[in-house]
């Protein structure tokens, strides 16, 4: 679904990423892993195309989106949605309208047919009945559902999650985890997850990825990473609390 060939990006000639050879498999959950400053955020902004590489090429979905057009571009983020790390909710619209933001502005459809798909959605994250809430009477965790909702308004093919559980406590970490999960289950999505936390990239992962000083260090299924033996993994394994929690997949 997404591939990434010898991608480098620069900003004011520092090099963030080097060198990125990278497959996404159609309806798996990638984890990308490493530490702040290691480029993930950064390699998940150039996967839905809100950054151009330096260099390399990125193809989703069959297509090389490095130097589309914005209009261009724009037709192949529909198949795409993105949680951002801080929900990036409209403060001013209420939950409803933030989940129907997307299908208003990029399709024909119907308001009644926009409110089945919202009340849709709202349901698949355990928030139905919220629709005419503002963001500021939710929490932090509620937060996040929203945006997950709304991101799969459309019912993408792929979905990319920045930081899911930043600061969120252990009980709604698990329950952003399950959704991931369940997501993939029910929908059939491609997730890439970019994620610190080692307990959730456990949880939710097919296959882990982890970047170090922009470049991947290793990549391969849970029990690889677990049992790696290169240090910048263990370590990185290591200084991060807690043991994996079981999600049922």
């Amino acid at each position: 679904m997404i591939k990434l060939v010898n991608v480098h990006m620069e900003f004011k000639k520092e090099k963030i990423l080097k060198n990125i050879n990278l497959e996404v498999k159609k309806g798996e959950v990638l984890a990308i892993i490493g530490a702040s400053g290691s480029g993930k955020s950064t390699l998940l902004r150039l996967m839905i195309g809100l950054l151009r590489p330096t260099s390399g090429q990125i193809w989703v979905a069959g297509t090389e989106i490095s130097k589309l057009r914005e209009d261009q571009l724009d037709k192949i983020r529909l198949q795409m949605g993105m949680v951002f790390q801080y929900s990036a909710l409209f403060d001013s619209m209420s939950v409803g309208d933030n989940v129907a933001f997307g299908l208003r502005e990029h399709t024909k459809l119907s308001e009644s047919e926009i409110n089945k798909k919202v009340q849709e959605k709202l349901k698949l994250v355990d928030l139905e009945g919220y629709e005419h809430r503002l963001p500021n009477e939710l929490s932090g965790g509620m937060k996040k559902r929203i945006s997950l909702a709304r991101a799969i308004a459309f019912e993408p093919d792929i979905v990319l999650y920045d930081e899911p559980s930043a600061g969120l406590d252990p009980i709604m970490t698990a329950k952003i985890d399950s959704l991931i999960v369940s997501l993939q289950k029910v929908l059939g999505v491609t997730s890439v997850v970019v994620t610190h936390h080692m307990e959730s990239a456990f949880a939710i992962a097919d296959r882990i990825a982890m970047i170090h000083e922009g470049e991947i260090t290793q990549i391969g299924n849970v029990e690889d990473i677990k049992n790696s033996s290169n240090p910048v993994v263990q370590d990185f394994i290591n200084g991060s609390k807690g043991m994996t929690k079981e999600v049922h997949r």
